[in-house]
């Protein structure tokens, strides 16, 4: 039975990654990108779908993990009768090849450790050809299946059942290394990796990065770690941030709200980039821009909400029938229908985290504000169609106000790009329908009656995206509408003693599917953010405490809490879940240094466009 979403790390290259459990298996991992097949598929299945087990055979034996301080490398002590090991996971970085290295070092006494490894190919459709190549003071296995391969180094494996099962013991001050190395299967077999050098390498490039961020504060230490998971999450070739590592993870166990993540949404990408922009990211607000503008180049009226990695367009989505699902949950997909969409706030979305980007300082050129104009002159002739709304309702087409504010952000984003930078465009025609937008919002996604926004201009519902308005500068955090919509979502949205934030009610019928789900931990994280700019610092800090305890042993959030339990719900790690969880964060120190006069060097949304406070600095000159 697959371990719990939250018993799960993250290990990764920056090119993909993989998840252990606190068992010591590596039940999920796609070689050599993220969205590539699997090699290692338990976590949607059982023990035959491919898995990688390293761990005392001391069935008593009690882990104990944490990542190395600020980096992706994964350490757990196990602690048995007869003796202590240290087990490392990693993903060597900067060593251009999808590897996996277990490193076990013995620390005290000596421990009987086994490892079962069975590979499984293309979501487990394909037994691999396994063979061994090395010999006895170097011993290698490879396997192959169709296009790829890998080789396993390090221990000598024997087979056993259609697995591969090493055992050795481990005394005080062995080293025990064992890496599995991806590659095409046309090719030889690479070179042994140096893993002392490798290590080293690893620690110090997680070290450097996540060195340089701005990172203050009570939340310093998730903010940090949620940072590092994004960076994660960041191909480093392509740039594309994927939205999850992971596929098919239920939102509501056993029922059929399953979906792949392991794609790059515009949205999800673009609040990404404004996390690393608030905390001194640069060069990666130029690696994302430059991912943006491959992918959405062309024709304006073919951009999607969502593309691959290097920027496909097309996403095919299908059921893979053979696996049984995480906890039964049935269908699992590969590919998401959802690319297929039209979502108009991905626009507003794209020219907000690109106007932030010129903020910061990233030089405009020709070139991207030429595809910029492009994208506003597409929304101005199609601003009014209704579309799918933020959450990809599966339903009709509808007007939400949601995404109508964000074609105001769009409109606005391109006033400010005139009128505060000097680039060339129709100002006065964009001023005009950014009123335009916003009158039709003020009488159609307003419910007077109820002193609120509405979920779309069809219904008296809420939805928590609502609380985004304020974050775009649609309005105050402050304004009275703001005030009257969070009481209408703290009356409808919140469930569980601690108060979490659904979505919407999926008992109104508009995303047609069936089944619910449970609270979403980014709207959340939203409303921590409109409490502290709204004032409500108690409750903003009261509330955010809850979620980062929500947080597994080693930082990780998914999805969505099941309030009942605690347990994760949702593809994991969620980089919407930690990117808000940042903005959270920055709120509140924004609002703790308003009430003390003390300054801040956090992007702040107050109304109007996007504003940055500091002493006397531009955005482009951090300090």
């Amino acid at each position: 039975m697959a371990q719990r979403i939250e018993d799960h790390a993250i290990i990764g290259d920056c090119y993909t990654a993989a998840l252990v459990d606190r068992a010591g298996t590596i039940d999920w991992a796609c070689l050599p990108r993220f969205d590539s097949p699997s090699t290692f598929a338990s976590l949607l299945g059982d023990e035959h779908d491919g898995h990688w087990t390293l761990r005392p055979t001391d069935p008593d034996a009690i882990a104990e993990r944490r990542y190395d301080e600020d980096t992706l490398v994964l350490t757990t002590i196990w602690t048995t009768s007869t003796g202590v090991v240290e087990v490392t996971d990693f993903m060597p970085i900067g060593a251009h090849r999808a590897s996996v290295v277990r490193r076990v070092r013995g620390l005290t006494g000596e421990v009987e450790v086994r490892q079962a490894l069975r590979i499984r190919f293309d979501y487990a459709r394909a037994l691999p050809w396994v063979r061994q190549v090395g010999d006895d003071d170097d011993p290698a296995l490879v396997a192959t299946a169709g296009p790829g391969s890998v080789i396993v180094r390090g221990v000598r494996f024997h087979a056993d059942d259609h697995r591969h099962v090493a055992t050795r013991t481990v005394h005080d001050g062995d080293v025990l290394d064992t890496v599995l190395t991806w590659y095409p299967s046309h090719r030889e077999p690479p070179e042994e990796l140096d893993v002392d050098d490798a290590l080293h390498r690893t620690r110090q490039w997680w070290r450097d990065w996540t060195g340089t961020a701005r990172v203050g504060g009570r939340y310093a230490d998730a903010t940090r770690r949620s940072l590092l998971f994004l960076r994660a999450m960041t191909h480093a070739e392509t740039g594309g941030v994927v939205a999850a590592a992971t596929t098919s993870l239920p939102e509501d166990p056993g029922g059929e709200r399953n979906w792949d993540y392991r794609y790059v949404w515009l949205r999800d990408a673009s609040l990404a980039l404004a996390s690393m922009i608030a905390h001194g990211y640069q060069d990666e607000a130029k690696h994302w821009r430059g991912w943006l503008l491959r992918a959405i180049a062309g024709d304006p009226a073919d951009v999607q909400i969502m593309y691959g990695i290097a920027g496909e367009r097309e996403l095919p989505e299908r059921e893979l029938d053979h696996l049984a699902g995480y906890a039964g949950s049935k269908p699992v997909r590969v590919g998401n229908g959802a690319y297929t969409q039209y979502q108009g706030d991905v626009f507003g979305e794209v020219l907000a985290a690109l106007h932030d980007a010129r903020e910061l300082g990233v030089e405009e050129n020709a070139d991207s504000w030429a595809l910029q104009r492009a994208l506003l002159g597409y929304v101005e002739e199609h601003w009014q169609e209704p579309d799918n709304g933020i959450w990809e309702m599966r339903g009709p087409r509808r007007s939400f106000t949601h995404s109508r504010a964000m074609i105001w952000a769009a409109f606005d984003r391109g006033v400010a790009a005139v009128e505060e930078f000097g680039l060339e465009g129709p100002v006065d025609r964009w001023r005009r329908l950014r009123d335009a937008v916003r009158a039709e919002i003020d009488e159609h996604g307003w419910n007077a009656e109820r002193g609120s926004f509405r979920q779309h201009y069809d219904t008296d519902e809420v939805d928590a995206s609502l609380l985004v308005l304020p974050q775009i500068g649609y309005c105050k955090a402050t304004d009275p509408r703001m005030l009257g919509t969070v009481a209408a979502i703290e009356e409808d949205l919140r469930v569980g003693s601690d108060g979490l934030v659904l979505r919407y009610r999926t008992t109104a019928g508009f995303d047609g599917l069936s089944g619910s789900e449970h609270p979403f931990l980014a709207c959340s994280f939203w409303l921590v953010e409109q409490y502290a700019a709204s004032g409500r610092i108690e409750d903003a800090e009261r509330l955010m405490d809850v979620l980062v305890g929500y947080a597994n042993d080693v930082g990780m959030l998914s999805e969505e809490i099941d309030v009942e339990t605690g347990h994760h719900i949702g593809n994991t790690p969620q980089a919407l879940s930690h990117l808000t969880l940042v903005a959270a964060a920055d709120a509140i120190e924004r609002a703790r240094g308003k009430a003390t006069g003390h300054r801040t060097r956090i992007p702040q949304h107050d109304g109007g466009t996007r504003s940055w406070t500091g002493e006397g600095e531009r955005a482009g000159t951090p300090a």
